[in-house]
């Protein structure tokens, strides 16, 4: 990577090393980022498969506004997706709607996903679509439930903390859709959103029973304790299909653990130069992080 450097000017009466404070925290960014392009996220993906876990791969990037950036987002996934079955990965692409268009049009959007999902049939992969926005969440359920005619295996996730997600998740069961349910990150307004942590938290109890009460398989995606505690209590009155799912290089502990129980674990593994917006979401969510970040300024 080329280092650049920022000289102050006569108004300024500091200098600093653009180049340098990048380098610092992508190797923060490393834990939970596999690198820069699909070769490093397959090599994550194949660790993960070695430890018991299958993958899920992101390539980076959200809310598109430029057609040119969507079509090369567009052929990142269709080469991802043949990598994924050239290297024997097991595992599959999980893809954000504004990747794909949808901030600039609804059947731009869907054509292009309608191409992700023909691939995704020919090499018999698993497709997640992921959760953005609320204003997005609407189109992203119509663009599922499209695609789901098209080819059932595709997931879609559905978030905790809004308000409409039950009668959403009633709405893809009605279709046998297959839910990934997180508790969801971006900043709602109240109106859409739960605004406490304790409501959040009880909307994800009821809405993983009605998954555990519902036909198809579904994946709890969360790294809290007394959530996935309350999904094994479930599940050991349950026979439904399921996979727990968690974020590359968070709770590395509990994957072991869960592998260990022979319960089936997936590791959601993001790549690519958009890291730096993902990662920054990673240090705020925990103190952890923010320490990790300090030792490796301090090593420098």
């Amino acid at each position: 990577m080329e280092t650049t450097t920022a000289t102050a000017s006569s108004t300024h009466s500091h200098s600093y090393d653009a180049g340098l404070m990048e380098r610092l925290l992508f190797r923060v960014a490393k834990k939970w980022v596999a690198g820069y392009d699909a070769g490093e996220a397959i090599a994550a993906a194949l660790d993960s498969n070695s430890r018991g876990m299958s993958a899920i791969l992101n390539f980076l990037g959200e809310d598109t506004t430029d057609a040119k950036i969507v079509d090369q987002t567009v052929r990142e996934y269709l080469s991802l997706m043949d990598l994924i079955g050239k290297r024997q990965v097991r595992g599959c692409v999980s893809v954000k709607p504004t990747q794909l268009g949808l901030a600039i049009d609804y059947d731009m959007c869907l054509q292009n996903f309608k191409r992700l999902t023909a691939r995704a049939k020919e090499l018999d992969q698993f497709m997640w679509i992921d959760m953005e926005s609320v204003k997005f969440t609407e189109d992203t359920i119509a663009i599922y439930l499209e695609l789901y005619k098209q080819y059932d295996m595709t997931g879609v996730a559905i978030q905790s903390y809004l308000r409409r997600s039950a009668s959403d998740l009633l709405h893809i069961a009605e279709h046998g859709g297959k839910v990934r349910l997180v508790k969801g990150a971006y900043h709602e307004p109240e109106e859409h959103a739960f605004s406490t942590k304790e409501e959040v938290d009880a909307n994800y109890v009821k809405l993983m029973r009605m998954l555990f009460e519902s036909g198809s398989f579904f994946a709890i995606a969360t790294h809290d304790s007394n959530m996935i505690e309350e999904a094994i209590r479930l599940s050991n009155d349950s026979t439904k299909e399921f996979e727990f799912q968690l974020l590359m290089g968070i709770r590395d502990e509990l994957k072991n653990e869960l592998t260990t129980k022979e319960f089936a674990v997936a590791e959601y593994i993001p790549y690519g130069s958009q890291w730096l917006p993902y990662s920054v979401r990673r240090i705020r969510e925990r103190k952890r992080n923010l320490l990790l970040l300090a030792r490796s300024l301090i090593q420098q």
